[in-house]
């Protein structure tokens, strides 16, 4: 199943090109609600504070325009708006700060590239058709 990632424009995504990898993470904050009368000595729990990340990398393309415009969010400081697609056509896509964002030059192999985002906001699942 091929999974793509998207930078959002104002008017459209662009596809990440050379991209190879990612990784969508979830998780959740877990509230201590356990009580006097909480029963048979098990501690209960409640869900807190949601967040969300992606990781990626992929084959460096100079030429891409969804690089380019993650670069220059990047060196100014401006968060994006990105979001993977499924092969059925579900989103989840959000608003996320750039946490890192690195080039690798080996000897004798391909440029490649790697970055992360944290989730600025909630994760929006957009279901496909």
């Amino acid at each position: 199943m091929k999974c793509k990632l998207y930078v959002k424009d104002a008017t459209t995504g662009k596809i990440l090109a050379g991209q190879k990898n990612a990784t969508l993470s979830r998780s959740a904050e877990s509230i201590d609600a356990t009580s006097k009368d909480t029963e048979g000595n098990w501690k209960e729990s409640l869900q807190g504070f949601k967040e969300w990340s992606i990781d990626a990398d992929g084959a460096f393309v100079e030429s891409d325009a969804a690089y380019s415009t993650l670069e220059t969010s990047f060196l100014n400081s401006e968060n994006v708006d990105i979001y993977i697609e499924l092969p059925s056509g579900t989103k989840y896509e959000g608003n996320a700060t750039i946490t890192d964002f690195s080039l690798e030059f080996p000897y004798d192999d391909l440029v490649s590239y790697s970055m992360s985002f944290q989730g600025s906001g909630a994760l929006i699942v957009v279901p496909g058709v």
